[in-house]
């Protein structure tokens, strides 16, 4: 018989039920089945005051991974009810960048309590790492990998691996280096396995690494990582000596946290690492003013070209029925050009450098759609309203906002690069405001123009 395996919340409710019913044994067997983020996952649903105590159900080998998992609030709670020894027992589990994410969400008291647990080589360790920049890659390198000498032999490399692998976080990839720790080639643990034991490490290592520094930009590193399929890629210092390696799990969390904070900017909200449930409203309401009011202050040009261009819709009501047509229109023109734009510019497909191409390729794509939509306006308004004039005004207006809004909503991305302003700040919100402004004075000036002449 085939038995359908649990959803997560079907899961965690049955996990939950265990606990309610005090079938500890249940549980921990659930526990040595289970993947470590699942039961991470199951650790943030309970209340505070048995949070520790179930933590502590945990098998030995895998309390290391979860505590990795949870959330700083949770971590902080586990730590607060252990004793010394069992959080020097944690400490000593934990990876050094998973250590060092652990410590910098702390409060301070915490933090002097966990250097002060450490071994004097660890916090050595952790100290070094905590004064790289926060968005570095030697702020999210590891410590734990592994490294040859070129003149081992494949049967060394292998017995050498088996005797200190099981302390690393990776052993796919190896790291060649000299006795002074620069780095000279890269090795993966298929090409060992499939080498003879009596050929050397310098015969069988490719010498041309790919690598980053520990002040490059985490997200850089992140990008290479993916663009090559690596599974780590090392970090060196200033004087090429290896210090670290990035590991895939890391860079895959770097870009879910960059893309969160483009998500955020285009949505004109203020980036937090905070989860939304576990955010106040208070701080909600923060994250969202500040922008809010900016628009806000923008949105009253709307308002002072209405007024400036009274004569002419007192003279045409019916112009006034297409105003939010015409700026809905324009701002969702503009909101795709800018997207397309910071799209292409987060994954190095458009450059400064190509400024001028795409103001010709949004000029070209505008036309074509402006075309389509002042077409499809004419033909409305005459139907539904028999106007020929209030027609000709709606659809010039409609082709001129358009590739108005394509070409606006494309370079100002290219532009806020150059200013060194993120470019997620020039989308929807902004561009849709500017277009609006700039849509309105378009259209009342072509009215006006027209008007004149009949």
């Amino acid at each position: 018989m085939i038995v359908e395996k649990m959803n997560e919340k079907q899961h965690i409710e049955y996990l939950t039920r265990l606990l309610r019913d005090q079938d500890y044994a249940r549980l921990i067997y659930e526990f040595r089945h289970d993947h470590e983020v699942d039961v991470a996952l199951f650790m943030e649903t309970l209340p505070d005051d048995e949070t520790a105590f179930v933590f502590r159900m945990l098998p030995k080998e895998m309390s290391a991974e979860v505590f990795a998992h949870l959330e700083p609030e949770t971590q902080l709670r586990v730590i607060e009810a252990f004793t010394d020894e069992e959080t020097t027992t944690m400490l000593d589990e934990l990876f050094i960048d998973d250590a060092v994410d652990f410590i910098e969400e702390m409060p301070a008291n915490m933090v002097n309590r966990i250097l002060r647990l450490v071994t004097p080589a660890k916090r050595q360790l952790i100290n070094r790492y905590l004064q790289y920049p926060e968005d570095s890659a030697g702020s999210i390198m590891t410590a734990e990998y592994t490294r040859l000498k070129k003149d081992m032999t494949v049967a060394e490399a292998i017995a050498h691996l088996r005797t200190v692998g099981e302390d690393r976080e990776t052993i796919y990839t190896l790291y060649v280096t000299d006795g002074q720790r620069k780095l000279e080639g890269v090795t993966s643990i298929r090409t060992l396995l499939l080498s003879k034991d009596e050929e050397r490490i310098g015969e069988i290592m490719e010498r041309d690494v790919i690598y980053v520094t520990t002040d490059d930009d985490r997200e850089k590193v992140a990008k290479l990582i993916q663009r090559y399929d690596f599974l780590s890629i090392p970090v060196v210092d200033q004087e090429n000596r290896l210090v670290g390696i990035v590991t895939i799990d890391d860079a895959v969390d770097v870009l879910q946290d960059e893309t969160t904070e483009d998500f955020e900017k285009m949505a004109a909200i203020s980036p937090s690492e905070k989860p939304y449930l576990k955010t106040s409203f208070l701080e909600l309401g923060k994250q969202r003013i500040t922008w809010l009011l900016i628009l806000l202050v923008s949105g009253m040009v709307n308002g002072v070209i209405l007024q400036k261009n009274e004569a002419a819709w007192t003279a045409m009501p019916l112009l006034v029925s297409f105003i939010p047509m015409l700026t809905d229109t324009g701002g969702n023109v503009g909101s795709q050009s800018s997207t397309l734009m910071i799209r292409g510019m987060t994954l190095g497909e458009i450059k400064l450098s190509d400024f001028f191409k795409v103001v010709v390729k949004e000029s070209a794509t505008s036309i074509l759609i402006g075309a389509v939509l002042g077409v499809f306006s004419f033909i409305r308004v005459m139907i539904f309203d028999k106007d020929i004039i209030a027609a000709a005004i709606l659809a010039l207006a409609m082709f001129v906002t358009v590739v108005m809004a394509a070409v606006i909503g494309g370079i100002l991305p290219l532009i806020a690069q150059k200013l060194k302003i993120d470019p997620a700040l020039m989308a929807a919100p902004l561009i849709t405001t500017l277009v609006d402004a700039a849509a309105l004075g378009i259209y009342f000036a072509i009215a006006t123009g027209l008007m004149a002449l009949v």
